[in-house]
């Protein structure tokens, strides 16, 4: 017989829960590691990529030299690493003499590859050298403004790949409704050429403009960077088909006394309330009272002083 194993602490299970597909999915968590080489610049980066979501990012600062995004068999610790911390988007780092400066942006599904975005990193400006007010300065956990300027992020489809990575690495959760007021930033991204983008990172500064609705001013804040696509792998089509696939059913209520199992199937669990026969209407003579009824009275007329009186008679 098959054994299943349960989590016996309500910890686990909670844990197991949350990891659980869902019909509607939370936001996706990011993983930022490196390879066995980087530069200062590239640890720069990914520093500061973690800094900008880190309510939402997982950072490894350790050397992994057996990850090759690109390579047949270089992605094993890749998707362990991602099972390990429920990630579906990851950054990796990496500086060759081949490829300098070397970022890959990927997304995940079922912690299996889905599809790769190689870029490299020139005219790097980090946080640091951007000066402005602190007070302006934007929240981490807030919510951004995405902005893609450009035709080539609609005709070119190394800019189109690129721009659906990074709305999913940028964007965070995704909400229904959402407070003006709590919009602090802006991520700009400018499609310079076919394979070239202007990344910057904007602060929101109001402004009085003599109207109800204020003036909004961009002040960038960094990093900012170009980034020069290199390579990128597309999903095939029956993979992004199974991906894309949403349940248009409601969640179903819970059921009561019921139970599902791998092996027994549906378990239900039935209660049946006691019968108080004592309560129940049952007809005034059965046929079984009527037959014992007319077998009394016949015993009655046999044995009665009537038949005695007329067997006295008889003799």
């Amino acid at each position: 017989m098959m054994k299943i194993k349960t989590p016996k602490k309500g910890k686990i299970k909670r844990a197991l829960e949350k990891r659980a597909p869902k019909l509607v999915e939370t936001g996706k968590k990011t993983l930022i590691l490196q390879g066995t080489k980087t530069s200062g610049v590239l640890n720069s980066v990914l520093t500061e990529i973690y800094h900008l979501k880190k309510d939402s990012a997982v950072r490894y600062t350790r050397k992994n030299d057996n990850i090759r995004p690109f390579e047949n068999g270089g992605v094993t610790s890749l998707e362990f690493f991602s099972q390990k911390t429920d990630c579906s988007i990851f950054v990796f780092g990496s500086h060759t003499k081949k490829r300098p400066n070397n970022l890959v942006i990927g997304r995940m599904y079922d912690y299996h590859i889905y599809d790769l975005v190689e870029v490299g990193v020139e005219n790097f400006k980090s946080m640091e050298s951007f000066s402005y007010d602190k007070k302006i300065a934007p929240i981490i956990g807030s919510k951004p403004f995405i902005v893609f300027v450009g035709e080539g992020f609609e005709n070119v489809e190394e800019l189109k790949h690129l721009k659906e990575v990074l709305l999913d690495l940028l964007r965070g959760e995704v909400v229904e409704n959402l407070n003006l007021a709590g919009i602090d930033r802006a991520y700009v991204c400018t499609a310079v050429s076919s394979n070239r983008v202007f990344f910057t990172h904007c602060a929101l500064r109001l402004k009085k403009s003599g109207t109800v609705i204020p003036r909004m001013e961009l002040v960038e804040v960094g990093p900012s960077m170009d980034l020069v696509i290199r390579r990128h792998s597309l999903p095939n089509d029956s993979l992004r088909k199974e991906a894309m696939k949403t349940s248009i059913d409601k969640p179903k209520k819970k059921e009561k006394n019921v139970s599902k199992d791998a092996i027994q199937g549906k378990i239900g669990k039935i209660y049946v309330p006691d019968q108080k026969m004592g309560d129940m209407n049952l007809p005034n003579e059965a046929k079984g009272v009527k037959r014992e009824r007319r077998e009394a009275k016949l015993n009655r007329d046999r044995n009665g002083p009537a038949a005695k009186k007329q067997k006295e008679n008889s003799e």
